[in-house]
């Protein structure tokens, strides 16, 4: 044990417990039949920014590995899906519900 005075918890120390509920997963995808679906989650809103550019066209993304999937155009796959391009770079996302200065889930 050590001779260190306990101090009053700061924001900093609240932040990864305060914020873990409120922070978006870090894969998500729109289409129903992907593993990586959750509708409770989607219905909540959630913003996106790839790049510094916030994204309204997304339909997978996944923070750690740092790339999203967007549709390309109104092109279709041959099972009437979209088809989609895999973009990579730097991913950030948020609630939308929370309102302004939500947390945002970033690498």
């Amino acid at each position: 044990m050590t001779d260190e005075p306990i101090l009053p918890e700061t924001d900093s120390a609240i932040a990864p417990a305060a914020t873990g509920a409120d922070v978006p997963p870090d894969r998500l995808a729109i289409n129903p039949r992907s593993p990586h679906f959750d509708a409770d989650k989607l219905g909540r809103g959630i913003g996106i920014r790839f790049k510094g550019v916030e994204r309204t066209n997304v339909e997978e993304y996944c923070i750690s590995e740092g790339w999203v999937r967007v549709q390309a155009g109104k092109t279709l796959d041959r099972k009437g899906n979209p088809l989609t391009l895999k973009l990579s770079g730097p991913v950030e996302a948020w609630y939308q519900d929370i309102g302004e200065g939500a947390p945002v889930a970033k690498l």
